[in-house]
């Protein structure tokens, strides 16, 4: 009997690996082009800046699709669902590799957008319905790990791999390592009908939580401000800096790995002091983005710079979730949906701002620029902290903390 439990444990533990391994592999293909943009655009004869346009279509695709395709599949079996968007993500992937010019890797980052767009509706429910009994929170937190390291280690690694082998190689090699995934997902994964997904009746209810609102609000501003400047980092630090190649992929690494030192930093101090991390952290992140052409003239200061700049965003991205799980327990999927679409209009946003300040003013300018919102952002989470203190903190530890953020 207790042999049974064991491996039933140990099979739950690893149904849950294998997702926060998804979890990973798919957010390393949105933000891989980040560290390739240089090479995709010099392969097609553009510049850096219009080659850019692909991360605004990606994150605006997924930001439009994530709730209607979420309600579209809100029936389907999970198992089957989670099998076809798989599929779907490869064949993608097999056309970037293949994509004979600029249109066809944009139309084949559409098919990617679409699998995203599924996936991240459905994926924090499944984790807490596979892990084991008592073990939701550790689950989450693997998939809240797969999804930081795709910063920390997918996108230096898919960079690297793009400077030896060429950026078709780098798609390849996601695409790969996708496949490998969804055979261990058919082998792992047991039929899961559908429940808790929400529906849009969750949606006026959700929409008549002032403090969640504000919350959504907040991260378009903030994500805006974060991705002006760091969708462009890597020509950034070649074109401006006038740093080598090999210096661009270490930082991108030191940005990434910052974020680890991040989620540590909220692991300890996140649930009693949310708002006050969340606050602080776009602080540091309008000092770094004001820093960022005054700090190019070396490289040490650079990279001090992009350690600051990691740790913050990986606290804002972090706090955010916790907000919105605690101001809406009772539809996280529509939710979280939602969250995910206004993380990736933000996204797309701040690629397309960046773009046009590289285009029409100097690429040098995009920290200045991506100040802007980022300051506004400061502004408005120094006034919706104060109307919503005790609110917006997470106390999963008592009911009534979702009875009142139900009423706000």
């Amino acid at each position: 009997m207790t042999m049974n439990n064991t491996v039933s444990r140990k099979t739950a533990w690893l149904r849950v690996v294998t997702l926060a391994v998804a979890a990973f592999i798919f957010n390393t293909t949105e933000f891989v082009p980040v560290g390739l943009l240089s090479d995709i655009a010099h392969s097609f004869g553009m510049e850096s800046a219009q080659a850019g346009i692909m991360l605004t279509i990606y994150a605006w695709v997924v930001a439009l699709m994530s709730l209607p395709f979420m309600l579209l599949t809100s029936q389907v079996e999970r198992r089957k669902l989670l099998i076809a968007l798989f599929a779907v993500f490869v064949a993608s992937h097999l056309l970037s590799f293949l994509a004979w010019n600029f249109t066809v890797l944009v139309i084949s980052r559409v098919g990617i957008a679409f699998a995203h767009a599924i996936f991240w509706s459905i994926t924090a429910s499944l984790a807490i319905r596979l892990a084991p009994p008592g073990k939701r929170a550790q689950a989450l937190s693997l998939i809240a790990t797969g999804t930081a390291l795709a910063s920390v280690l997918g996108l230096p690694i898919g960079r690297i791999i793009g400077q030896y082998f060429g950026w078709r190689t780098t798609f390849f090699a996601i695409g790969l390592g996708a496949l490998v995934t969804m055979v261990c997902l058919m082998k792992l994964l047991p039929k899961m009908p559908s429940e808790h997904s929400g529906s849009l009746k969750s949606l006026p209810v959700l929409f008549r939580r002032p403090a969640l609102l504000c919350i959504y609000v907040l991260t378009a501003v903030v994500v805006t401000a974060h991705f002006t400047a760091y969708s462009y980092i890597e020509p950034f630090v070649q074109n401006i800096a006038g740093l080598s190649e090999n210096f661009a992929t270490f930082l991108l690494l030191v940005l990434g790995s910052a974020g680890i030192i991040g989620s540590l930093i909220f692991s300890k101090l996140g649930n009693l002091h949310a708002s006050t991390l969340i606050s602080s952290a776009i602080g540091v992140l309008v000092i770094c983005l004001l820093l960022l052409l005054p700090a190019a003239t070396s490289a040490v200061n650079l990279t001090v710079l992009s350690i600051f700049w990691g740790i913050a965003i990986m606290l804002i991205g972090l706090g955010m979730q916790v907000k919105v799980l605690a101001l809406a327990p009772d539809a996280t999927d529509v939710a979280m949906s939602l969250f995910s679409g206004i993380f990736n209009i933000g996204i797309g946003a701040g690629a397309l701002v960046g773009n046009q300040v590289s285009l029409h003013l100097s690429m040098s300018s995009v920290g200045y620029i991506g100040a802007i919102p980022a300051l506004a952002a400061l502004a408005w989470a120094v006034v919706i902290f104060r109307r919503w203190p005790v609110v917006l903190e997470e106390q999963p530890q008592h009911n009534h903390s979702a009875s009142e953020s139900a009423r706000v």
